[in-house]
């Protein structure tokens, strides 16, 4: 079966870091600085910290409650932050509520607004992406799980993560490109929409990246022939 479909392009990225002006010394302002943060702000202390390479030695999966628990050393309301999993959010309005309505309701439960000391204030911070053109190129299905694997840990991060939030939305580069060879490849796309990529570093979200592919080969196989 033959197929007129572009090949699938290997980019990369990195993150350029921009401060918001917002920053908060207490959980009170947090609280503030929240409300009026971006919304890319929301996005980038939830997602774009996977790309720092401390990611992978932490035990929150978000900056807000890795800050309650360094700074204003409050496990509890660092395990609450840590619990919200922005996936089950269809917004980052909507995500942006959960966290307000975790810190109000840790709010009424102290008599004393809990501190940061000085030098440890939480600052809002945005990011702008950089994309590079690798000039890499897959032409077929069954290339792409050779490709994957030599991909670096940014540009996973674009092609799986990132591009979720490009049309068409919750759509990862490789299940939009597989879909383009026809509904054969469904398989492989609804292994890959399975991946909850919040709870792995981008090591890991590689490999099951690629254990999702492991039926592309058999298709292609089967395609080829018919």
């Amino acid at each position: 079966m033959t197929h007129q479909v572009s090949d699938l392009q290997i980019k990369d990225c990195s993150l350029i870091t921009l401060s918001t002006g917002l920053r908060s010394q207490n959980l009170l302002d947090m609280r503030d600085r929240i409300v009026q943060a971006p919304l890319e702000s929301i996005y980038h202390h939830f997602y774009e910290g996977i790309l720092r390479p401390s990611f992978d030695d932490l035990e929150y999966r978000n900056d807000f409650a890795v800050w309650a628990h360094q700074a204003l050393r409050d496990p509890h309301l660092a395990e609450r932050l840590g619990q919200i999993h922005p996936l089950r959010f269809r917004t980052l309005e909507e995500l942006r509520e959960a966290l307000l309505d975790v810190i109000e309701d840790r709010l009424s439960e102290h008599d004393v607004v809990p501190w940061a000391e000085r030098g440890r204030e939480f600052y809002f911070l945005s990011a702008k992406v950089v994309i590079f053109d690798t000039h890499a190129r897959v032409e077929r299905p069954k290339d792409l799980p050779s490709v994957v694997e030599t991909l670096t840990r940014s540009s996973i991060y674009f092609h799986f993560i990132e591009a979720q939030r490009r049309d068409p939305v919750d759509v990862d580069d490789f299940s939009a490109w597989l879909r383009s060879w026809g509904d054969a490849y469904e398989p492989v796309c609804k292994r890959l929409s399975a991946i909850d990529y919040h709870f792995f570093n981008l090591r890991e979200v590689r490999e099951h990246i690629l254990e999702a592919l492991s039926l592309v080969p058999k298709i292609a196989e089967k395609e080829e022939r018919a």
